[in-house]
């Protein structure tokens, strides 16, 4: 996969992922999703229906995707085609 991704790609990506593919939470984005009342469900709201309004941001040796609703934002990183690695969440 030839990163960064568009925003147009990384959208029809994440739709590919969660599909067909595997959606993983490091321990740090369960520990915020906790203090901000988050659950998975509103994580996967966020992937569906976000939009990326900053470009991706290359950080811990990895492209970051933040992905945001008028509500919540999520960062993510793709592992592969068919993996998605929640890095953070949070209520804006």
């Amino acid at each position: 996969m030839d990163e960064p991704l568009s925003s147009v790609h990384t959208k029809k990506l994440i739709r590919v992922i969660l599909a067909s593919g595997a959606v993983r939470f490091t321990t740090h984005a369960l520990k915020e999703m906790e203090k901000d009342n988050l659950l998975e469900s509103d994580v996967l709201h966020v992937l569906r229906a976000g939009v990326m309004r900053i470009p991706a941001e290359y950080e811990h040796g990895s492209w970051r995707y933040r992905l945001e609703t008028s509500k919540n934002a999520v960062v993510v990183a793709f592992r592969s085609e068919s993996v998605l690695v929640i890095v953070t969440a949070w209520r804006i």
